[in-house]
């Protein structure tokens, strides 16, 4: 997951449809379930609450042609999630697209950044 924050920081956000939005918190919640196996751990290691971790894999589940996240219920043997091959691919793919921004705007970005703070950044 990309917790560490360094300057200048882009963040790619993808409207697909209306309502259908994907970017970092979700790639980083997708990640975090890759990582972890557990939707809840995924959640808390981004200081998110259970019930918000839960809204946003619904959500995901429900914009997608096919679910994202596969996910047990928990009980006595414990739950568990993982990503589905279409969750690995989006994610594979989003970060390819983050990675590629960041190379396309990064001299720009740079500047911006020098410039920034001064008053006579425009």
């Amino acid at each position: 997951m990309n917790s560490d924050r360094t300057y200048p920081q882009l963040q790619l956000r993808i409207d697909l449809a209306p309502g259908v939005r994907f970017g970092p918190g979700k790639a980083d919640l997708l990640e975090g379930i890759d990582t972890l196996g557990s939707i809840a751990g995924a959640g808390r290691l981004m200081r998110m609450s259970y019930k918000r971790a839960w809204e946003l894999v619904g959500e995901l589940n429900r914009c997608f042609d096919a679910p994202l996240v596969d996910a047990s219920k928990g009980g006595s043997g414990g739950g568990g999630a993982s990503l589905t091959p279409l969750g690995k691919k989006l994610l594979k793919s989003y970060r390819t697209m983050q990675a590629a921004t960041q190379a396309a705007i990064g001299r720009e970005l740079n500047l911006l950044q020098r410039r920034a703070g001064r008053g006579d950044a425009e």
